[in-house]
């Protein structure tokens, strides 16, 4: 098993919090995402370093009163990110326009999750 400190330098931990929608006026601070991924140094995905340590690229996706989901940070052909649970695309959350967002504190993007679009701010992004 690869321990963290054999990754590439590029590789970052990254916390997405629920920002402000309909049932969540101040957003949530409970409800997100985990990722680790390799990031350019500008912030967004680094699809040729996640190409080679893609067994690496891992997400929590942890929401107040249920098990935390954990799985794997996939890239369909054509581009498209999407987080993977299972075996199978039925419990897939697809990243909307993850290839050209920026994972910056600070920045907002959006995942779509059982059927719905929901909106995440970047709360950190550190060395993992």
């Amino acid at each position: 098993m690869t321990q963290l400190k054999d990754l590439s330098p590029n590789f970052r931990h990254v916390r997405l919090l629920l920002a402000r929608e309909k049932g969540h006026p101040a957003g949530e601070r409970d409800e997100g995402y985990d990722i680790l991924a390799p990031l350019q140094a500008d912030g967004r995905l680094d699809a040729a370093d996640w190409k080679t340590h893609q067994e690496h690229c891992r997400v929590r996706h942890f929401r107040p009163g249920e098990n935390d989901r954990i799985g794997r940070l996939r890239r369909k052909p054509g581009g498209t990110w999407f987080f993977d649970y299972e075996e199978g695309d039925r419990d897939d959350e697809v990243g909307f326009r993850f290839g050209a967002e920026r994972f910056v504190t600070g920045e907002y993007v959006s995942v779509k999750s059982d059927g719905a679009m929901h909106t995440y701010q970047v709360a950190r992004v550190e060395r993992p």
